[in-house]
């Protein structure tokens, strides 16, 4: 009867041990990793009143337009404490705290996808990392957009080149893009 007590206690030790160890090994989501739904802990459903409990650690800046009928979108900045800007937020609604984020341009090169495409990457990294879902020809650039994580690409006209850089109305190929054009912009959309 002892042995069976004593052999009942060291499973129950053992197991406990065991979930403990397993719930200390657990990560902490990766605030820099980009994915379809997420960008570090913001995800598709993040309103902007949580943005203060997501970023505690960092600065939240809310630029308040003088004249709240405009209806303009109202940039909200990401700053870590150290000043160095990390995100630009911007909200489907303005002055309303209840609004998801539509739109994150990626300003801070850590933030990441799992591909590892950062705002540092070339269109080569691009493409050989994800399929181009469309190119839209603008004035002064291009935009790169991928479905698949929800992202879109700006890149310069000056990094095309010339017989592609004024011809507004010319529609242009994935293929047709140098692969050793950077990146102006990388711009999350939900």
């Amino acid at each position: 009867m002892l042995k069976s007590k004593m052999r009942n206690i060291l499973f129950t030790a053992l197991t406990c041990a065991i979930l403990l160890s397993s719930c200390a090994n657990e990560k902490a989501p990766n605030p820099f990793k980009i994915t379809k739904n997420h960008i570090g802990l913001l995800t598709d459903s993040t309103q902007v009143k949580e943005l203060d409990a997501i970023f505690v650690n960092d600065s939240v800046v809310r630029y308040i337009a003088g004249d709240e009928f405009i209806g303009s979108v109202n940039t909200i900045e990401i700053f870590e404490k150290g000043g160095k800007k990390l995100l630009d937020l911007s909200p489907r609604e303005a002055l309303d705290s209840t609004s998801v984020i539509s739109s994150i341009n990626i300003i801070d090169s850590r933030y990441n996808t799992d591909k590892n495409i950062s705002n540092l990457s070339t269109y080569k990294d691009i493409s050989e990392a994800y399929k181009v879902s469309k190119v839209d020809n603008l004035i002064n650039v291009i935009v790169v957009s991928v479905n698949e994580i929800n992202a879109s690409f700006t890149i310069d006209k000056k990094e095309l080149p010339a017989s592609m850089r004024f011809d507004m109305g010319m529609n242009i190929d994935p293929i047709q893009i140098p692969g050793k054009a950077k990146i102006k912009y990388f711009m999350v959309h939900w």
